[in-house]
């Protein structure tokens, strides 16, 4: 997922300001030995908690400590011949990419901790990097898309970033496969959420992957209410679908508005629709014929044991329904104490070691395996809405 605040500022401006901030340097790779665990494995959560993206950072957090839970009850992440519990130091970077740095460096500095979950956001993990490889500590983001994320300027991996979704240029060109294969829509229109890389990015990844005709391109901007002039555009354009990716607060009003403006044809977006809010806002009825791409399914419990069990252990504990984000966190989690015991070590250089190496991992989003740019290589699943419940998944190949 990329950011959620608009950003004017280029991505190589932010990385300035946060290491001038953090008083830091821009290596590209560390001589530092890393941090050692003591009694305990600590695990830092530098996550929003509060601020425009805090909806998804506290969804994430509870995926987190979930897993930290249930580890902690079966005696801990096994490093070596023993047995250590994990400790988790959770701060909030307030949905800010300044402090989101300021965060990184007072966990790795200051706290000690051996490995990180989070930031949610491409641009506050951004801006956590250099922190993070000065002091030679992993970071997993359940949830930055952005395709540059784990890549250094130069187009080399950065050596302890990793993260736990796919990137936007994959989910763009599922979506497109899947409208073109399986809905079958060979004219489309686009709207693209203008005000963030996220949604340029998912809409650039579409149209390059996408064989039909794109009738019409529209933009709109993250924050806007009314829909009504550019879907009177698109009436008369003979469309089949609309790809529309972006967040369910503007894509709630989207759909709602094109059903009232009688434009019932298929509406597909992305992952950051993933939310039970999209229905509340675009309302039930009209939250039918609706799909999006995500790497999380709540069917996905009938086929794979460990997103049963994930299922009924966070419902048993939040009393709702997991969704997606905390799905992503929770399988982080899980990475983190693999790479542990794969090279029965905690200390932080040997994790972003075994991070690398990680292959078939078993996670609640799916089976994941990590390419040689931080990347993970999983699954992809479609989700439609039928009067705002999920009836139905695809998988897209």
């Amino acid at each position: 997922m990329k950011k959620w605040e608009q950003t004017t500022v280029k991505l190589t401006a932010l990385a300035t300001i946060a290491m001038t901030l953090a008083g830091c340097s821009t290596a590209k790779s560390s001589t530092s030995q890393g941090n050692n665990p003591g009694k305990t494995i600590k695990i830092g959560v530098n996550m929003e908690l509060s601020g425009s993206a805090a909806g998804y950072g506290n969804q994430e957090k509870q995926g987190i400590q979930l897993a930290v839970n249930q580890i902690n009850k079966t005696g801990g992440i096994k490093v070596g011949n023993t047995k250590k519990k994990v400790q988790l130091v959770i701060r909030d970077n307030k949905t800010a990419n300044t402090t989101a740095a300021s965060v990184a460096a007072q966990l790795v500095n200051n706290d000690k901790v051996v490995a990180v979950v989070g930031p949610a956001a491409t641009n506050a993990g951004t801006a956590s990097i250099p922190n993070m490889t000065k002091a030679a500590v992993p970071s997993v983001s359940p949830s930055a898309t952005d395709p540059g994320y784990t890549l250094q300027k130069s187009g080399t991996v950065q050596p302890d970033i990793f993260r736990a979704c796919y990137q936007n240029n994959f989910q763009g060109s599922s979506a497109a496969k899947f409208v073109t294969k399986t809905l079958k829509a060979k004219r489309v229109a686009i709207l693209t959420d203008n005000s963030s890389d996220y949604g340029t990015g998912l809409a650039k990844a579409f149209k390059q992957a996408y064989t039909g005709t794109v009738a019409s391109s529209q933009t709109f901007q993250e924050g806007d209410k009314d829909f009504n002039a550019i879907l009177t555009a698109l009436k008369h354009k003979k469309i089949a679908a609309i790809y529309a990716p972006g967040y369910y607060s503007e894509l709630g009003l989207i759909i709602k508005q094109a059903r009232q403006a009688g434009i019932n044809v298929p509406i597909i977006g992305s992952d950051g629709m993933a939310d039970a809010k999209l229905t509340k806002i675009a309302g039930s009825h009209n939250a039918t014929n609706v799909y999006y791409t995500t790497p999380f399914s709540t069917k996905a419990g009938a086929t794979n044991t460990t997103a049963a069990n994930f299922l009924k252990a966070f419902k048993a504990k939040y009393h709702t329904t997991a969704p997606t984000f905390s799905a992503l966190a929770y399988d982080s989690v899980y990475m983190i104490k693999a790479a542990i015991e794969n090279e029965k070590s905690a200390n932080s250089v040997k994790i972003a070691t075994g991070l690398a190496k990680l292959k078939n991992f078993q996670g609640v989003t799916g089976t994941i395996t990590m390419n040689q740019k931080h990347n993970p290589e999983k699954s992809i699943v479609v989700e439609k809405l039928t009067q705002g419940i999920v009836k139905q998944t695809y998988n897209v190949q």
